[in-house]
């Protein structure tokens, strides 16, 4: 394999098959088609390409962030209680700067308050990505509070119950009481639910896992070559070229950073699972080809942002038939599988389970409902780029999840990205529903919105893989490549999803990404819109059927730029525009008076 890792020897390893790596196994994606370093130019809006930013001047622009977050405060008129806490910056080649904030009221952590500041290079704000419409007011002190706050839950690793605010999608807040359950799920895997009560009613608002399942010879990749430490007959799995991220052996065990695999001779692993380092091969390949992906294509140094390496802990448990991200230990964690003959170390795994990784630390997608579907495809989504870029012989890159896993026991993949029903459970399109289907399962609308958005409707034969993509509203889609599909993603996810983005705001996030990458009455941009309605979100770009934000459509949408002047009807209202502004969830003509006036 090639070393993307400049001034570093990447050391030989050999290895018999194909990578595994899993995510939780219930979630994985990949892609076909040929591979490529980096993602096709841009036609129109390179600058707004991200910019390669070096761990150094990362900190940087979290250090001026965090300096400015109480100016910041007042410039958005948050309210004397509110305040910021800078959890990433994305800046892009032409200077703009995306800051995501969390916030505090009171001093309670506000769960799916997050917003993002877009400024231009000049510093000047441009717009702001938020829930709510109006200055947050809650009592943090209701009689109530005592009588509704929950118990500790006895079982290992519970955390007791905290006061915090809850915001939903609709930006209305309530005080709630989060308890952390812990112990271990029915398949082996670690607990780590959040229930969020109410803290006046004592009822349930909303519930979401805090664990997001997911020269050496390889078991699944064939020989390749691992960043390791060391020399003269001692040398270890730690990666000094890509922030010391370990591969550690946990050896049945289900807790613990595990131990750091050493070898006297620095070659790892012989292709079987009967040698234990050839998961730890698998798992430090995938990783490796993940950092180097994200480095290379979007200039991101590791899941931060800020150089620093998680770890791989290999052979949890006895036949674990999963893989699971931990933001708490910020590790990737795989089993061995069924007869702890075939550990999901699959490349597509260990792309899926560190994307988990990068969610959490940008748009932070809330585990539970759409934001949980969306959080899932998104680890898919990017595994499937990142098998397509690695270019390996032994794994080639296809639309299908964990396919040489074989967990089934059938030959099957794991899931389809074409037709996501095909594996009997994930949903093909958006309905009603989908916010109350496993998040495993309501991936699939953004995973066939990803491949749709690829490759195009219908049949066709990809590396060897044949494919025949439906639409829901039975138009074919064009598909404009999986570079380009992979960089609106990207760009939708570090700028535009926030914790409770559901499907309707992430057609709204990928179009004001298109928007800026290729220009709003590019192919692209109508693509993307294709796409969402192919998979019954939003409807498509052309005149006779015009969706939010496109032309020819008069009706009020979020997401939409607004000029002074504007008119659009709202519930069968005309209102003018009364400033220009970028329309947020919630802020309707009839609720935000300041913004449009009714038109007689």
């Amino acid at each position: 394999m090639k070393s993307t890792t400049p001034g570093r020897a990447r050391r030989r390893v050999s290895t018999s098959s194909a990578l595994v790596a899993v995510a939780a196994m219930a979630a994985i994606g990949m892609q076909a088609g040929p591979a490529a370093a980096t993602p096709a130019k841009p036609a129109a809006g390179a600058g707004q390409m991200p910019a390669k930013v070096s761990p150094q001047e990362y900190r940087a622009l979290i250090g001026k962030a965090q300096s400015q977050q109480g100016a910041t405060a007042s410039e958005l008129n948050l309210g004397d209680k509110v305040a910021l806490q800078t959890k990433t910056v994305v800046k892009d080649q032409d200077g703009t700067t995306h800051t995501h904030y969390t916030r505090t009221y009171d001093g309670l952590p506000v769960i799916g308050g997050d917003l993002i500041v877009h400024r231009a290079a000049s510093g000047k704000l441009e717009r702001v990505s938020r829930a709510d419409t109006h200055q947050l007011k809650l009592n943090t002190a209701p009689s109530a509070l005592a009588s509704t706050k929950p118990a500790t839950p006895k079982a290992e690793g519970s955390v007791a119950p905290r006061k915090v605010v809850w915001m939903g999608r609709d930006g209305e807040a309530v005080l709630a009481w989060e308890t952390v359950v812990g112990g271990t799920q029915q398949d082996g895997t670690p607990n780590r639910l959040h229930v969020l009560t109410d803290a006046t009613t004592g009822k349930k608002i909303v519930q979401w896992q805090g664990v997001q399942t997911g020269t050496g010879r390889s078991q699944y990749s064939g020989t390749v070559q691992l960043g390791t430490s060391g020399s003269g007959g001692s040398y270890s799995l730690r990666d000094t070229g890509r922030g010391n991220h370990d591969t550690t052996n946990l050896n049945g065990g289900t807790s613990g950073r595990g131990t750091l695999f050493t070898d006297a001779d620095d070659q790892w692993g012989d292709g079987t699972p009967s040698n234990a380092q050839t998961a730890a091969v698998d798992a430090a390949y995938g990783a490796g080809e993940t950092w180097d992906f994200y480095k290379t294509v979007f200039g991101r140094a590791g899941i931060r942002g800020d150089g620093v390496g998680a770890y791989s802990r290999v052979h949890y448990g006895r036949s674990y038939v999963n893989a699971f991200w931990e933001d708490s230990c910020f590790c990737m964690t795989y089993g061995d599988g069924q007869g702890n003959s075939k550990p999901l170390t699959e490349l597509d795994v260990a792309g899926h389970e560190m994307t988990h990784g990068v969610t959490a630390n940008t748009a932070g997608l809330i585990y539970e409902g759409e934001s949980g579907g969306l959080n899932e495809a998104t680890s898919d989504i990017m595994a499937t780029a990142i098998e397509f870029w690695a270019n390996n012989s032994s794994d080639v890159g296809d639309y299908l999840i964990g396919e040489k896993i074989n967990i089934s026991g059938n030959g099957s993949p794991l899931r389809y990205m074409d037709r996501p029903s095909k594996d009997g459970s994930s949903l093909d399109n958006w309905g009603p529903n989908a916010g109350g289907v496993d998040v495993h399962y309501s991936s699939g609308i953004a995973n066939h919105f990803y491949y749709l958005l690829s490759e195009g409707s219908g049949s066709k034969v990809i590396n060897g893989v044949s494919y025949n993509s439906p639409t829901a509203d039975n138009k074919p889609v064009t598909g404009i490549g999986r570079e380009k599909a992979t960089a609106i993603w990207y760009k939708a996810l570090t700028e535009e999803f926030r914790a409770n983005t559901d499907y309707k705001d992430a057609r709204r996030g990928t179009l004001a990404a298109a928007s800026k990458l290729y220009g709003a009455d590019s192919p692209e941009y109508k693509a993307v819109a294709d796409a969402w309605a192919g998979v019954k979100v939003g409807a498509r770009s052309g005149p006779d059927d015009p969706g939010p934000g496109n032309p020819g459509d008069t009706s009020w949408a979020a997401g939409t730029d607004y000029k002074a002047g504007d008119v659009v009807t709202f519930d069968g209202v005309k209102y003018r525009c009364l400033q220009p502004h970028t329309a947020q969830p919630g802020w309707t003509p009839a609720a935000v008076p300041a913004l449009w006036e009714q038109v007689a």
